[in-house]
């Protein structure tokens, strides 16, 4: 197979010689030939003809090994290529990264998102069939078969320059504020929205974007349970009515959220019926995790 065509003689020894760096690597490409993913981003990019023409599929897969390792720009991803010439092919030059980015427009964009819903379906596909099963998360101590843990979060990058899009961030930063989401245990992030720094944390239409770009990355059945945690930066009546209407008599999907109870929350709770005018315990001192419907957090059935 040509994808791998790089790792036919590939040994490893421990005699102190011909020492390759980064070496973990080694195993990042080797899994994404063997999955075909480098296959698969290729049939969705753009190809051309010509001896000097890089396969855009490669190309992708070099500087994802390149960004695991550290890289922070394509020229930087071109220099550490240049560490694995004894092991892959030839490094993708930094001009060849930044047309290859340049050219993933929105239908570009749907097809690299497709080709990696495909090829995680036969990861997920393959764990399953392993002795142990797939690996599942416990929650409150109790493993959740055959749930689906997807955690929503925003995350600030931080920038010392105006790059396109840095500003002010909530948090007094400056830089970015990217929305993504992961699946627990796997810890996948299955869907990424580039935000400039001053969007909102809890910004009701970028949520229901990523979520729905994570059902997608998903091989969710009918039948499937899924269980959304968010913390109190993103808690808002709209997300959460969002995430009660995906629940349909065939997909149950569950949410846990939770926000800092500050005063002014206290002297309200101080007012429900049934309770003294002056309750305060401890408990409302500290965040309490709660789902979107006001009841006490508990794990599903």
């Amino acid at each position: 197979m040509k994808a791998t065509s790089w790792d036919s003689r590939l040994a490893v020894r421990a005699d102190g010689r011909n020492l390759i760096g980064h070496a973990g690597v080694v195993l990042l490409r080797k899994l994404a030939d063997r999955l075909h993913l480098a296959t698969a981003l290729g049939a969705a990019l753009p190809t051309g003809t010509g001896p000097r023409w890089r396969d855009r599929g490669v190309a992708l897969a070099q500087l994802a090994c390149a960004i695991a390792l550290g890289a922070t720009n394509p020229l930087e991803a071109e220099r550490l290529q240049h560490h694995w010439l004894p092991l892959f092919d030839r490094p993708v030059s930094d001009s060849t990264l930044r047309r290859t980015l340049e050219a993933i427009d929105a239908p570009t964009a749907a097809r690299i998102e497709r080709a990696r819903a495909t090829v995680r379906r036969l990861v997920r596909t393959r764990l399953s069939l392993r002795p142990g099963g797939f690996p599942r998360i416990a929650v409150a101590g109790r493993k959740l078969i055959g749930w689906y843990v997807l955690d929503p979060d925003a995350t600030i990058v931080t920038c010392t320059s105006r790059k396109d899009g840095a500003a002010g961030t909530y948090k007094g930063s400056f830089g970015h504020l990217p929305l993504g989401a992961w699946l627990a245990k796997s810890h996948e992030c299955v869907a990424m929205l580039l935000r400039p720094g001053n969007a909102a944390p809890n910004d009701v239409g970028d949520h229901q974007q990523v979520l729905a770009a994570a059902l997608r990355q998903l091989p969710l059945p009918p039948w499937s349970k899924l269980l959304v945690r968010i913390d109190g930066a993103a808690f808002s009546h709209g997300v959460l009515n969002h995430l009660a209407a995906l629940t349909t008599t065939r997909r149950r999907v569950r949410l846990i959220t939770g926000w800092a109870i500050n005063d002014t929350d206290e002297q309200a709770i101080a007012l429900l019926p049934g309770r003294p005018p002056c309750a305060r315990t401890a408990n409302f001192t500290r965040p309490r995790a709660r789902t979107g419907r006001g009841s006490p957090t508990r794990s599903p059935s």
